[in-house]
């Protein structure tokens, strides 16, 4: 693992506006805002950077939550559940409901999925193994293979 501990990440993603996006990402998730034009946000989300783009291309809305999703792995089961109360108190749209995923497994973690106003899905988790965030490379699986949209190849 990388040992530099004082970088950011840097997300930069598409939305329909900017007032319908202050609206789920600033008053919804609680992210300050940084600097702002009539044509992108820059947002702090939990210590990251997201800067929204208006866009007319949305791309195609997702019917599962691949292939793309960003968010937050929480470093407690705590701040996982004031992620959820906190999205449901403000009544964020939940695209796929909190639940427990590989139960039992070293994998094993909690997640819900919310929706914003833009169709971007944000995903919200926690490891009950930390090691599982970056470490047990002995388990293949990567998410729900069921879920995963058909390949044209």
């Amino acid at each position: 693992m990388n040992t530099i501990n004082s970088s950011i990440f840097h997300l930069s993603f598409p939305v329909r506006d900017i007032e319908s996006t202050k609206k789920f990402y600033v008053l919804g998730l609680g992210c300050a805002i940084g600097r702002q034009s009539a044509v992108a946000i820059m947002l702090d989300f939990h210590g990251h950077q997201l800067v929204a783009q208006v866009t007319e291309d949305l791309g195609t809305p997702q019917s599962s939550i691949y292939p793309r999703h960003f968010g937050l792995v929480c470093q407690t089961e705590d701040e996982w559940a004031q992620w959820r109360d906190r999205a449901k108190d403000h009544q964020l749209p939940f695209f796929r409901e909190p639940q427990r995923r590989f139960s039992g497994k070293p994998i094993e973690h909690l997640s819900f999925f919310l929706k914003d106003p833009s169709g971007n899905l944000l995903e919200f988790k926690y490891y009950l193994h930390p090691n599982a965030i970056f470490g047990e490379q002995g388990f293949s699986q990567i998410g729900d293979a069921h879920e995963r949209p058909e390949s044209n190849d």
